[in-house]
């Protein structure tokens, strides 16, 4: 199974701050690692999470280090591949964006470049599942399921 993280999931797993999380966060980041599944960090994802945590920066030097480190060893520790967005999803992307639009489902104000269309297309392009904190966006394009609910699957 391929399973592609969205930036909320991210964001969780590299916050440094989430103790009370914390060992949920590393037993589903160790069952990721050590189950059947290629996971990816696509090219979307850190992009929002990582211009968020520069963003942060000014406020908070030491939190956003650990949390862009954190995000860089997703690869190196856990072995999950990043995942690059191609011409081909580019216009996959532009496709959903613009058949969401004519059908009157937006996905977000007009003037915005459509994250979640992007990493749908992203999702398409391996045949992906997308685990997510939204599963509502993004299951109108692609197989997307709530990580809280994979880490109660997975401890049953």
């Amino acid at each position: 199974m391929k399973l592609l993280i969205d930036t909320g999931v991210l964001g969780e797993f590299c916050h440094p701050n989430t103790a009370k999380y914390r060992p949920k966060i590393n037993q589903f980041l160790n069952h990721l690692a050590q189950g059947n599944l290629d996971v990816f960090i696509p090219e979307i994802a850190d992009y929002e999470l990582r211009r968020e945590l520069l963003r942060f920066a000014k406020q908070n030097r030491q939190t956003t280090s650990k949390s862009l480190e954190r995000l860089d060893n997703l690869v190196s520790v856990y072995g999950f591949e990043y995942l690059p967005i191609t011409t081909p999803m580019w216009h996959q992307a532009a496709e959903l964006w613009a058949e969401a639009r004519n059908i009157g489902q937006p996905i977000a104000d007009p003037k915005e470049l459509g994250g979640d269309v992007i990493l749908a297309a992203q999702a398409m392009a391996i045949e992906g599942v997308v685990i997510t904190t939204n599963v509502k966006h993004l299951g109108r394009f692609v197989v997307a399921k709530e990580w809280n609910e994979l880490i109660k699957e997975w401890t049953i």
